[in-house]
């Protein structure tokens, strides 16, 4: 995908969707660092129903930690892998307090300091919470940008590095939701949704269904 390419498949996508919006459900940092935390291997509708009733109860670090390793565990029991997710979370609880003054730190380094966050963690909580212009590559993202040769690369580092250089600046704050939601609802794993697709004209991908795409055609000189 070329450079013309890129700027016409993201002023689609914000065309038709201008202020994107993580479908995880949250109040303040925190929460927002409790859903990404616990939405591993699992759905954001799930996380969502499982927060509901926690965030009711414990919306702050330390609400966490006084409810214990069961009373937490009662209220994530429906999402997977709950009993290491559990833990992780009192252990990260109580490095906020004890380190961060209960407050969610606006800070790489700090952030995948915090037990069970890592790099996509780190940068979903800088971009969703802090504006920062982050890429977290989740599975979605790294189908989309191998599918469609926006930024094709091996690993999910590797296609971070290319997003961040490829995506024109204007776009950067909102990329990461635009590109989740477009491989959750358009471009998905099994049947790519290429007939009805918005960006179709901007796609390296070849669907047999389809032939060659338009994009590829008006490249050749």
């Amino acid at each position: 995908m070329k450079k013309p390419q890129i700027e016409t498949f993201f002023a689609t996508l914000q065309a038709a969707n201008p202020e994107p919006r993580t479908e995880l459900e949250y109040s303040n940092h925190f929460e927002l660092l409790t859903a990404v935390l616990l939405s591993a291997q699992a759905t954001d509708v799930g996380v969502n129903k499982a927060t509901r009733g926690l965030f009711a109860v414990a919306n702050s670090p330390q609400k966490i930690l006084d409810l214990g390793l069961d009373g937490l565990e009662q209220h994530i029991k429906t999402i997977g892998l709950y009993h290491s997710k559990a833990k992780h979370l009192l252990a990260t609880c109580a490095m906020l307090v004890e380190r961060h003054g209960g407050q969610v730190p606006r800070d790489r380094e700090a952030l995948e300091a915090l037990p069970g966050v890592g790099r996509k963690t780190a940068n979903v909580v800088l971009n969703v919470a802090f504006g920062e212009p982050t890429m977290a590559v989740d599975t979605h993202i790294f189908r989309v940008s191998n599918r469609t040769q926006l930024a094709p690369g091996k690993t999910p580092l590797a296609v971070e590095k290319a997003l961040l250089k490829r995506i024109p600046k204007a776009y950067m704050v909102h990329a990461h939701h635009w590109l989740i939601l477009h491989g959750r609802y358009v471009c998905t794993a099994r049947s790519p949704q290429c007939n009805s697709c918005a960006v179709n004209a901007c796609c390296g991908y070849k669907d047999k269904n389809i032939g060659k795409n338009k994009c590829q055609a008006k490249a050749k000189p």
